[in-house]
């Protein structure tokens, strides 16, 4: 199986194209509006409200009339148990946004119990909100009896926690519902650092020499096996208790220094150091991993970005390298990002093309060319690409942002106008430590003309940018390259050369490997002397 990324639903994409038991390790992170009250959340619906579904950014379920209908297909195709519980559930909840949620994760749960391998596990990771209707969910398909932990992140430092009107204590933690699919799953044992308090006052020792800490630890045991009739340093074990060594490994021990007997007499000690220990087995709460801080370089500005070293816990104590790890809400690419970086093999879903986007990006970032995978579900010709506009403009345009290795303006176009720029690509094409450079993109999948390159001419200038790309469905006229040719070029003094200073590239163009005309690395040093103009090249823009 190949790394692999799919674009659209993952109910369907796990039906149409993931084998059975063909999974080690699956992770998911289900989007879910845990902000809103429970007076809400549990708010009765007539099924009716506009179609339920999930887009970054927009965590929430509702109960409409796709609601309904996975309700109904759950009662036709789920296991028995299955059935019962969400038939039981809907009895005690009602039809609310807190059903849509456990009936839109019931069928997709069934269906990733179906993928995973019988040795492989699944993390669900969820807050308090829901995770308890959840356990019984997840209990119902893979069986109480491949339920393992109850994992407690705390994932934010504490903080005070007054909404919704009412005192409470400060909700700092999330929940990781984590099964297996049999008694048979992969394991490896993984060690936390023992904290401070328990370093003072169990290796208390520091060796002189070397600044190593160490314990005493008994030399003694009460179960008999090797020579244990035998005096050492002067004393026997006490009654009922026999020497833990033969002998001969008990003077090789002493040779090396690891036996310290305190006073003559006295029952020799065992000299253990707190570096050779691996630290504490992995238990179920989890204060060690700190969340994203705003700083961090890492950071996304997704909103439910899960840091980098909570996945590679779980990836590396449920799974070995080359298996294969699946995150059907995949979302800013997180798992798929440290499963390369461990050496397995991935696959991740995603319902929104700006995430396909942030991902490729990612891996482009973390990984350069080296990280190999296929993309499923992007629009692959113009008329896939058209059709993909008629369904959702703003799909189209972070698919086609992706198409140039543009980042999504931050703007939030919903809550009033995008400022006239939909992407932006920032460049240096100045030694190490020069300023960068900006790159405005626009987006157009309908009608254009002059008067939208004009515009965006105004753009480049308001935003001191240095180009500004024009990307449309549809071919340009005379009179848009006419304008767009007016506006010059924006010259790299360091490379002394020019690029125009606003572009036009059409889908079709781009499909075909057309790519922005701009400095794509920076000077490599100090020392590098631009070309004197008489030997000027100018870009080859055909």
């Amino acid at each position: 199986m190949e790394n692999t990324l799919y674009y659209g639903d993952n109910l369907d994409i796990l039906k149409r194209y993931i084998p059975d038991e063909s999974i080690d390790l699956i992770y998911l992170d289900p989007p879910f509006n845990s902000n809103q009250s429970y007076n809400i959340l549990f708010k009765e619906h007539n099924g009716t409200d506009s179609a339920a579904q999930i887009k970054v950014f927009e965590d929430t379920w509702h109960w409409d009339q796709k609601a309904e209908e996975t309700y109904r297909e759950i009662t036709k195709t789920a296991p028995q148990k299955v059935i019962e519980l969400i038939e039981a559930i809907k009895d005690f909840l009602g039809r609310n946004d807190m059903m849509a949620y456990l009936v839109m994760m019931t069928i997709r749960l069934v269906e990733l119990r179906r993928v995973l391998k019988n040795t492989g596990s699944i993390y669900l990771h969820c807050d308090p909100t829901a995770s308890h209707y959840l356990k019984l969910v997840m209990d119902s398909i893979f069986g109480v009896k491949e339920f393992r932990n109850e994992i407690i992140w705390k994932r934010s430092a504490a903080h005070s926690d007054t909404k919704q009107g009412m005192n409470r204590c400060g909700r700092i933690h999330d929940t990781i519902l984590f099964y297996t699919r049999s008694d048979e799953y992969k394991w490896n044992t993984l060690y936390t650092p023992y904290d401070e308090a328990y370093i003072k006052k169990y290796y208390r020792h520091i060796e002189k020499r070397t600044g190593r800490r160490y314990q005493l630890t008994d030399l003694t045991a009460n179960k008999p096996g090797g020579d244990t009739l035998y005096e050492f340093m002067g004393v026997k074990p006490k009654s009922g208790r026999i020497w833990a060594y033969s002998k001969e490994n008990m003077y090789k021990m002493l040779k090396e220094g690891r036996i310290v007997q305190t006073a003559p007499g006295r029952m020799p000690r065992y000299k253990r150091y707190l570096d050779e220990m691996p630290g504490v087995p992995l238990q179920d709460i989890w204060i060690d991993i700190r969340p994203i801080h705003s700083r961090a370089t890492e950071r996304l500005g997704f909103p439910t970005q899960k840091p980098n070293t909570l996945l590679e816990r779980i990836i590396k104590a449920s799974s070995n390298e080359v298996s294969v790890v699946l995150d059907p809400f995949c979302g800013c690419g997180t798992t798929i990002t440290v499963a390369e970086k461990l050496k397995r093999k991935w696959i991740g879903i995603d319902v929104t093309h700006l995430a396909i986007s942030l991902m490729k990006h990612r891996l482009k970032d973390t990984f350069g060319d080296q990280v190999k995978y296929d993309v499923i579900g992007e629009p692959v010709d113009k008329r896939s690409a058209d059709a993909l506009a008629k369904q959702d403009r703003y799909q189209f345009e972070w698919w086609a942002l992706g198409l140039v290795g543009a980042r999504p303006a931050d703007d939030d176009k919903k809550k009033g106008g995008d400022k006239g720029i939909d992407g932006i690509i920032y460049f240096h094409d100045e030694p190490s430590g020069g300023k960068a450079k900006k790159i405005i993109i626009q987006v157009k999948s309908g009608n254009i003309s002059p008067s939208q390159i004009r515009d965006l001419k105004g753009v480049v200038e308001r935003d001191k940018a240095q180009i500004g790309v024009f990307i449309t469905l549809k071919k340009p006229t005379s009179g848009m390259i006419k304008e767009a040719l007016e506006a010059g070029y924006y010259h790299s003094k360091y490379w002394n050369k020019d690029y125009p200073k606003i572009q036009i590239l059409t889908v079709d163009e781009l499909l075909a490997g057309k790519e922005i005309a701009y400095p794509k690395t920076p000077i490599p040093h100090k020392k590098a002397q631009a070309h004197e103009p008489g030997e000027q090249k100018k870009l080859d823009m055909e």
